[in-house]
């Protein structure tokens, strides 16, 4: 299905760069042209835009925004005149920028792209910030997690459409064996599976997971239960998961903690249901005190043209309430009247 925004038709570039250039000249500016153009063309159209305006007149549009504009809603007419690859290497660098990372940013991106997507982030980000963004991740990740996001970062899932049931069986009896099934938890086992596997593969992993070690206990792991039921010690968390019959979701929830939960809890609900993982994502952002106006931003303009209108679809069915509703109440003015224009 298609994103809320398509190619205008009758578009003249031309055309569009005067009005903008008219709804920026003298005082005061005319937001709501600069609204109407920028929310109801299409990223390619956007990209001629700028270019034609800078032949046009000598001027930067983004500077232009940069001297009329303030807020969110210059950070959102900015990321429009990007090209995918070139603002979401922007986010990624913003992410790590200061004293903390942005793990959900980090995590959200890399697993939102298939491997030509993650190719050509890698590539525009060496050439827009003069580094290889491996390293720059490297230095601002650890452990486990940091793990996680190299095996993403390569960009070598397999993308086959052919799926083998006997090797799905094997691959969930691995994970079953690496989490629930023993004490501590083997996270390369899952690093390796997760982050190598075809989509298509892993959602039969992730059913056989279900179907035939959701209430599976180990002898010894029965035992164990008995033993603590005995003596009155409360089973660990993973050690309920098997008895009450857990998907890989729960399991992971069991078995891990922070940044790494939240990253391989990312990549099974994307394999899932990409429109209902962005849905809840888009949730989070405005859930609670406060927005995460730069999830919201890259959410709506990531996938404007991908799967916005699946998401829609998604979001609504979650939370019985659509989401253009949603960001009424959380943002307001021209950012927020960009936003719905987006939304369509």
């Amino acid at each position: 299905m298609p994103g809320t925004i398509t190619p205008a038709t009758d578009f003249s570039a031309d055309k569009d760069c005067q009005e903008l250039r008219n709804a920026m000249k003298g005082l005061g500016t005319n937001e709501t042209k600069i609204i109407n153009i920028l929310g109801n063309r299409s990223r390619e159209q956007r990209l001629q835009i700028a270019l034609v305006f800078k032949t046009m007149y000598g001027k930067d549009l983004l500077m232009e925004f940069k001297s009329e504009l303030s807020a969110n809603f210059l950070r959102l007419c900015k990321c429009l005149l990007f090209s995918i690859p070139q603002y979401l290497a922007k986010e990624l660098k913003r992410a790590m920028k200061g004293s903390g990372t942005d793990e959900r940013a980090l995590v959200e991106i890399l697993v939102g792209l298939d491997n030509r997507g993650i190719a050509e982030v890698k590539h525009i980000y060496k050439s827009m910030f003069e580094a290889e963004l491996e390293r720059e991740i490297v230095s601002e990740t650890s452990g486990d997690f940091k793990r996680l996001a190299l095996s993403l970062l390569q960009g070598n899932r397999d993308e086959n459409d052919v799926v083998d049931k006997e090797v799905a069986k094997e691959d969930a009896l691995e994970l079953f064996n690496a989490g629930i099934n023993r004490f501590g938890t083997d996270e390369s086992k899952f690093n390796s599976i997760l982050c190598a596997r075809s989509y298509r593969h892993l959602k039969m992993v992730f059913a056989e997971y279900k179907m035939k070690y959701r209430r599976e206990l180990t002898s010894d792991m029965q035992k164990l239960l008995e033993w603590r039921k005995n003596v009155t010690i409360e089973p660990k968390t993973s050690e309920r998961a098997g008895v009450a019959g857990e998907d890989i979701e729960k399991s992971i929830r069991s078995e891990m903690s922070g940044e790494l939960e939240l990253g391989f809890l990312s990549i099974i609900k994307r394999i899932k249901n990409t429109p209902t993982y962005f849905a809840e994502e888009l949730y989070k952002s405005m859930k609670g005190l406060g927005t995460d106006d730069d999830q919201l931003i890259r959410i709506i303009v990531w996938r404007s043209e991908i799967d916005l209108v699946e998401i829609k679809g998604a979001f609504e069915s979650l939370y019985a309430k659509p989401l253009r509703d949603f960001i009424k109440e959380d943002t307001s003015g021209d950012f927020k009247t960009l936003l719905l224009t987006i939304l369509k």
